[in-house]
């Protein structure tokens, strides 16, 4: 079995930039997180843009759309920023023959404390065992796109 992992940037894959407290968008992180888990799972890397999650347009969700079906695999896991992860969920929505996993993380990997590993571990788990779909990991839980939140305030997803 394999998962693919298309990434979009988002707090994930933010690296501390300067002394001005400043973060940008660094290199996809994925890939560093799987090799110090020890991940002997066959997996695709596919780096298709650094954004913050409230600058990707319509257009990049197109592009992400059009990724996802042109793979050949079935397991698909997306990391992407939290604030419109629902939105790009959604987006996929009616993809056959896929189990495709949004993911993303409330603090950069980078940080110690950060629930990336976490959430990453939970997508790729997800990606392999859950039917065909669209499904959102975070928390330790699997939401549907169309049923779920992110509560700012508690820095966590919820069920709606």
């Amino acid at each position: 079995m394999s998962v693919t992992i298309i990434t979009t940037g988002g707090t994930i894959d933010k690296i501390y930039y300067d002394a001005k407290n400043d973060y940008h968008i660094g290199q996809p992180q994925a890939p560093k997180i799987l090799e110090r888990a020890g991940v002997t799972l066959d997996t695709a890397i596919i780096p298709l843009f650094r954004k913050d999650s409230l600058d990707i347009s319509e257009e990049d969700r197109a592009l992400v759309r059009k990724t996802v079906e042109q793979q050949t695999g079935h397991n698909i896991v997306i990391t992407h920023g939290t604030d419109t992860l629902t939105k790009t969920g959604m987006a996929l929505q009616g993809i056959e023959g896929k189990t495709i996993v949004l993911m993303g993380a409330m603090y950069p990997a980078e940080f110690r404390d950060s629930d990336a590993v976490f959430n990453l571990g939970a997508a790729v788990m997800a990606a392999q065992t859950l039917p065909e779909g669209v499904y959102i990991a975070m928390n330790g839980r699997v939401f549907d796109p169309a049923k779920c939140v992110k509560n700012v305030e508690e820095n966590r997803f919820e069920e709606i």
